[in-house]
């Protein structure tokens, strides 16, 4: 018997669920036919998944087979969503993965002139950290990625621009009194929220404030939310603190070398879709020109 699809979204949904009803509901099948299903994909694994009838834990064969089997689903159903953007468009459908400070700084501008000029074009654009922006590449559910990202094997990758990093604090905190002369020293008696970008600082004036630090915020809305309360002060590129912040500052910092580069990663010309070669075309041509919005 060959290993069908709807055997590994069936699996793959009654492990999510932890129940033949719940997963029959979404699945819209009977649970004796989900049930029917499990159990010929049992048998042509040769190993029992669940380790009880009412399915609610998995065996550790079961756990390995289950991520496996997840990826292979989520990537059918994004093989899905780009045959069904291609028959909606005359250039494809565009899966855009970026930072969240350069999808506010960054893509509107991007985003309406390739609109202007594509307008039939689906696009899906999500932010996220730059570790997700390199998985969702590497498992092919992102055409382009936009973030400080490694070199991934077989993909291109050109260096958009960098960022300085500057402390981030209230505008009435004592920092920003004579913020043209901050350094790092002036921070050692301050709370420091720690964030995901901090460890792309390698100053070794730095390295002891990090260490100290006993707040670890990756979410960059709630980050500027704790900072807005006066909760402590935090380190953040400098793109990533611009358009209006209400009593919100950014201090640059004094003989500091630390930047934040930021990259754009894609599949090679050749294999990608039109779409994403016109929006790679876009976006260099913007960079090119100095009209991407980034002030540096």
């Amino acid at each position: 018997m060959v290993i069908k699809i709807e055997m590994l979204r069936c699996f793959t949904t009654v492990a999510q669920h932890g129940s033949l009803s719940d997963a029959a509901d979404v699945l819209g099948r009977t649970p004796s036919a989900v049930s029917m299903m499990l159990k010929q994909f049992e048998d042509h694994v040769g190993s029992q998944l669940f380790e009880t009838a009412r399915k609610s834990r998995l065996t550790p064969i079961g756990d390995l087979i289950y991520e496996e089997a997840r990826r292979e689903v989520a990537h059918f159903e994004n093989t899905i969503s780009v045959i069904q953007g291609l028959s909606k468009s005359e250039l494809g459908y565009l899966r855009l993965a970026v930072t969240p400070s350069v999808a506010t700084a960054i893509m509107p501008s991007v985003i309406y002139r390739f609109c202007k000029k594509y307008p039939e074009v689906q696009i899906d654009i999500r932010d996220m950290d730059s570790a997700a922006i390199a998985r969702d590449l590497e498992h092919e559910r992102a055409d382009i990625g936009i973030g400080t990202l490694p070199k991934i094997e077989g993909m291109n990758r050109i260096e958009l621009f960098s960022d300085p990093f500057g402390v981030v604090c209230r505008k009435d905190h004592s920092l920003a009194k004579n913020w043209d002369q901050l350094s790092w020293q002036d921070m050692h008696e301050h709370v420091l929220i720690a964030n995901g970008l901090c460890d792309l600082i390698t100053d070794p004036d730095f390295k002891p404030i990090l260490e100290r630090s006993r707040l670890m915020v990756p979410n960059t809305a709630s980050l500027m939310g704790l900072v807005r309360e006066g909760v402590g002060i935090t380190v953040l590129p400098h793109l990533a603190v611009t358009g209006p912040q209400e009593n919100i500052a950014f201090l640059p910092l004094r003989n500091a070398t630390a930047r934040r580069t930021v990259h754009l990663v894609s599949q090679p010309q050749n294999i990608l879709m039109p779409a994403a070669r016109e929006f790679l075309k876009l976006i260099t041509f913007m960079m090119r020109e100095g009209v991407l919005g980034i002030k540096t």
